[in-house]
């Protein structure tokens, strides 16, 4: 992965070269209503409160444990047994991106949606009570951070969502098959380039044109930068958007030509 310095360098060039965050300069009606209507929304939704204090109870539990990396790995953490409070400070999405994925899932309303990289259940939490009527799988292949993670489901009272546990190299492909539409899917499993690109053709398969597609840490290493720019030149993506930290693709056929969109979030 990139150090903290490198990582700096791109955000402030990503900060400084981006459209602004309001919808000015932006010439696409649809990225237009994307822009005012979910990234620009500050209301502060119902299960908002609940599902933060679950992220505050994580950050603040120390107990040990057992944890298998299937993906690049922890830049921060190497040991086989980690502290539930450092796995979360690294590895939870902020409160930010995490409502970020709310009200994309609010506004667009997909009823089948996948999450690659459950870690303790988080935005997985977000994903499920911004579509009450929806089923949301996700996958996450430690069994231990799993286990917290469904915890953490029974805790809000989540009823639409199923974990499945393992390595995604042998789940994924047989869920893909059990679920046969991805209507959302948000990929955050492993930070390499090969594993990222076959995630993306396996969901392909099982996409539609309402399909949306969310890359976490999209700028995180030179591997995932490159994975990133391969995936959004796909002929099948009509439309990204690049807020530098998460990458979001559409395949709306009504978009007449391929736009790609880099802003300030």
């Amino acid at each position: 992965m990139y150090s903290r310095f490198q990582l700096a360098k791109k955000y402030l060039h990503y900060y400084f070269s981006a459209s602004n965050g309001k919808g000015h300069g932006i010439h696409s009606p649809f990225v237009y209503e994307f822009t005012r209507k979910v990234l620009m929304d500050k209301r502060v939704y119902e299960p908002y409160p609940a599902i933060e204090t679950q992220r505050k109870a994580l950050l603040a539990n120390r107990q040990s444990i057992p944890v298998e990396d299937f993906g690049a790995g922890s830049s921060v953490i190497k040991t086989k047994e980690r502290a539930v409070n450092r796995i979360a400070a690294s590895s939870l999405k902020p409160a930010k991106f995490a409502q970020l994925l709310f009200r994309i899932v609010k506004h667009y309303q997909p009823q089948q949606i996948l999450e690659l990289g459950t870690s303790f259940g988080i935005t997985t939490a977000y994903l499920a009570a911004a579509a009450p009527g929806a089923k949301v799988f996700t996958a996450e292949g430690a069994a231990s951070v799993a286990g917290i993670a469904r915890e953490n489901f029974d805790m809000l009272a989540l009823s639409n969502i199923e974990l499945i546990e393992g390595d995604f190299r042998v789940t994924l492909p047989s869920l893909l098959e059990r679920i046969k539409r991805v209507d959302l899917a948000f990929i955050d499993g492993n930070h390499r380039k090969e594993p990222t690109l076959d995630y993306f053709q396996q969901i392909l398969k099982y996409s539609h044109p309402s399909t949306i597609l969310i890359f976490d840490d999209i700028h995180w290493s030179a591997e995932m930068e490159s994975a990133w720019e391969t995936i959004r030149q796909d002929p099948a993506v009509t439309l990204s958007i690049d807020l530098f930290f998460i990458g979001i693709l559409f395949f709306n056929p009504d978009i007449n030509h391929k736009q790609d969109f880099c802003i300030r979030f």
